[in-house]
Order: structure tokens, then sequence, then C-alpha cells
């Protein structure tokens, strides 16, 4: 089991407020993305959970238990870092298996575990290794393999893939997402990067400044962001925001429309300047200068002949424009 509930908790250092009051539940089992700017809160979220951080007030419950003055190795949670905090004198063997070893457990038992982690994580041919005969993506599945021993009730992932380089980030985020549905056990992911909350999370909750923006499926928060801030995080290119009289014509502050939505041909209302091109095989990014509206990031067919300097005209398509009150909330 690995149900977490917050029931208002707030985390302060001194007089600033960093998590004012948060109120959460994540069911048993969910991949859950905690996602947002740096400084959004994300980590020490992460960490109150932990027991790493002492709450200011509020309630943690772990499968209905209060957990909130727990000390961590009493919650039965592990926690994989953006640092992999490896031991490098030890084989990788003997680092997936400390935690093992500093609970007493037999070296029979220690052993049996250690491998069936091996196994599925790929490492059994590298147990012998010592961590710096290893790449990032292996010693980071080191990391993970040292939490998977322990088979807690929740893994707790705290930016893990940071240190990679852009390749390995791919395969890795593939290895997590795949080790989830392989144990069926809750994961908590903290990342900034939106890209590997929307491959990855059963459900995105969407941090700023210590407050949940929106909670939801990936594509919950894509079709139907809640403001301004949830729409113009999710999504890349980040979905275009018009303002002034644009956005009064249709009765809202603000209205929003994805690059993707955006048709390129003749009679549509908006006419701009094409200038910078982004050539990446299967689309074409656009940043056209629009009269009277500014700079949007148009999609495009990846065989669009435009050049820097031609004219031409956008079309939102229909039922894909997004509305936002002055309050920057969304609009029915």
């Amino acid at each position: 089991m690995g149900k977490i509930t917050l029931k208002h908790v707030n985390k302060s250092f001194g007089d600033v407020a960093v998590i004012p009051d948060i109120n959460l539940t994540i069911e048993n089992g969910e991949f859950v993305v905690f996602v947002g700017p740096s400084g959004c809160g994300k980590s020490t979220l992460l960490r109150l959970i932990a027991g790493l951080e002492d709450v200011s007030a509020g309630r943690i419950e772990i499968d209905g238990t209060d957990a909130t003055h727990l000390p961590p190795a009493k919650r039965g949670l592990a926690m994989v870092f953006q640092s992999y905090a490896l031991y490098p004198h030890m084989s990788v063997r003997k680092n997936i298996a400390f935690p093992l070893k500093m609970a007493g457990m037999s070296e029979a038992e220690q052993e049996k575990k250690v491998q069936n982690a091996a196994r599925i994580l790929n490492l059994t041919n590298y147990l012998d290794r010592r961590p710096g005969q290893l790449s990032g993506g292996q010693r980071q599945r080191v990391a993970i393999g040292r939490a998977i021993v322990r088979e807690p009730a929740a893994f707790l992932f705290d930016e893990p893939l940071s240190n990679l380089d852009a390749a390995l980030r791919v395969s890795m985020r593939q290895e997590i997402t795949e080790l989830h549905q392989s144990l069926k056990t809750t994961m908590i992911y903290v990342t900034h990067d939106q890209v590997e909350a929307m491959t990855m999370a059963d459900k995105i909750v969407v941090l700023n400044a210590g407050n949940i923006e929106q909670v939801g499926s990936p594509l919950e928060l894509y079709h139907h962001p809640a403001n301004v801030f949830v729409a113009g995080f999710i999504g890349s290119p980040k979905m275009n925001l018009i303002g002034g009289a644009e956005a009064a014509k249709h009765n809202a502050a603000t209205i929003g429309v994805r690059p993707e939505h955006i048709d390129i041909g003749e009679g549509g209302p908006w006419t701009g300047t094409v200038g910078l091109s982004e050539h990446l095989g299967s689309d074409t990014f656009l940043k056209v200068e629009v009269d009277n509206i500014g700079t949007l990031n148009v999609r495009a067919s990846g065989e669009v002949t435009l050049r820097h300097g031609d004219r031409i005209t956008l079309a939102p398509q229909a039922g894909r424009l997004h509305r936002f009150g002055a309050d920057g909330k969304a609009l029915a």
C-alpha cells in the first residue's frame, strides 16, 4: 500500500512561507509528478513527505497513519536523489545491499533481493563493478536499485535525471515508467521539465510559489488548463497568450491558443511577418510577428517553404481558443 494524504500542510522558513497551505491525496499505485518552475516548492514538498523537513503545520498520512512526526526511516518510503549518493569504494552489489545490511538482514536474503533488483534494472552483469566504472545512467539505476530492495510503500524521486545528457534522460524516463508498470508501487517524481511530467505521469501536480495551481492527468492539463499559469507552463512550445483588444473581442482578459492549433492560409483574421524558423524535420516552428498582437509561435509541417520576411495570414482552429478572466482563471 502507498496512499499518501496531505492535509493543510504548511512549511515556513522564518517569516517566508514556502508552502502556504496544501491539500493533496496521492492514491496507492499512482505515478504523480510535481512540476513547476525553480523555487516553486516542489522539492520542499517532497522532502516534507519523506520526513527530511519538518512541517510547520498540517498533517501527513501514509496509508491512513499519521506520519507527520515520524522520522524518515519509519515512514516506509525510499528516496532517489538528483545526485546518485553512491559509495565509490563499494561494488554495485554492496551499494544496493547497503540499506538491507543496516537493517540487519541476513547475507543470503540480501543477495536474493539484490539479484532481483539487478534483474529488474539490467544490472546483473555490473554487480561486481564500482560506481566509477559505470555510466551516469547505470549509476542512477544503482541508486534506484538501492531503493527497490527496501520494498517501500512509495518511491520519491527528486529530479533524478537532471545530471544526465539528453539521450540518457529519454531512455531513463522510459525505464522509470516501465519500472512503475512492473512494480505497481506509488511513485512521486519531482521535475522542472514539463515534457518529463507529460510523458511519465498518471497525475500531474502543477506548483507555483508553493501553491497547487492544478491537479489532473497530462491531457486534462493540456486541453483544459485551469488558469493562465498552467496554460503557459504545460506544452512545448508553450501556449500563445494574447491580451488587449484581441482578447476583449472574445469577452476575455486573455486568450490562449497552442502553436499546433493555428492554421496558416488564406483569409485568416491575423496577418503577420515570418521571423525565425526552426526546422526539426517532421515539424517547423515559426515565430510570426502578428500585426497589433505581437509574436506568436506557430507549428507547421516540416515541408513548409516559408521564409524570413514572408507575409502570411493565420487562423486559430475552431473550438481551440482558451479564454481567461482578469483573475487569470479559465472561463467557461
